[in-house]
């Protein structure tokens, strides 16, 4: 039985259909990607999934649990989200250490000192940045610190909203590549929500595509890396992602 199972979920917002009759599975320790441009839908199923966003129709199965209504305080041991925009994700006024301790004090955990100091650790900060302000931080820092919140509760399943589209290319990779670490040390489930193919490739096995709130096709990596796709929307969307190439025809001598 897969961990995450949805099945039909559509979300509409009045008369506006943002997902419609989505439907995919995703296993334990498994990396999952959602692309799509923007606007697809794809950020809204991380939304309904983690309670933000009402749902409309279909089911959401968590561990064999279906999930309806307010979520418990308890599913959010077990599912974190990192949100897109670093910027906007962390309170000004409080320091890491207050970004950090919060959840812990949430969740009655009493050993918030310990978790802080290895959770810092763990996302290559270290304790110098606890009693820093956001705004003293760079954009990467703020990430770093984004996924070191949703890792402090020691969760099953994380759900990554753009996780590193607000940064530079240079810190995006070590972004990415830290993502891809703590998967494997802590056994992870990922869904990862994208609008970069070469993203996806990189950090998924498998990757849905949407388009209009709607999945167009499930890929494997090894399909989408070999071009394997089938749907038009697909196809164009891997040729935009290989950027502009100027034809050889046109080139001065």
């Amino acid at each position: 039985m897969p961990l995450i199972d949805i099945s039909g979920l559509s979300v509409s917002f009045g008369p506006v259909s943002a997902v419609r009759d989505v439907s995919f599975h995703v296993s334990e320790g498994e990396s999952y990607g959602i692309v799509g441009e923007s606007g697809s839908g794809k950020s809204t199923v991380l939304r309904a999934i983690c309670g933000l966003t009402p749902v409309t129709g279909g089911s959401i199965v968590i561990d064999g649990e279906t999930l309806e209504g307010p979520r418990k305080p308890d599913f959010y041991r077990h599912v974190q989200m990192v949100f897109q925009d670093p910027y906007a994700s962390l309170h000004p006024r409080h320091t890491v250490d207050k970004v950090l301790s919060e959840p812990l004090a949430i969740h009655g955990f009493v050993d918030a000192e310990k978790r802080v100091e290895r959770a810092l650790e763990e996302v290559g900060l270290g304790s110098g940045f606890r009693f820093r302000y956001p705004h003293q931080l760079s954009g990467g820092q703020r990430q770093r610190v984004a996924i070191a919140r949703a890792l402090i509760l020691e969760p099953r399943v994380m759900l990554l909203d753009e996780p590193t589209s607000a940064l530079d290319a240079s810190i995006q990779a070590e972004v990415l590549n830290l993502l891809d670490r703590l998967r494997s040390e802590r056994g992870l489930t990922y869904i990862l929500v994208s609008h970069d193919l070469a993203v996806v490739a990189h950090m998924c096995e498998r990757l849905l595509v949407m388009q209009h709130g709607r999945a167009v096709e499930e890929l494997t990596r090894a399909h989408l890396q070999a071009h394997e796709a089938t749907q038009p929307y697909t196809r164009d969307l891997l040729a935009a992602s290989e950027g502009y190439r100027p034809d050889p025809a046109l080139r001065h001598p």
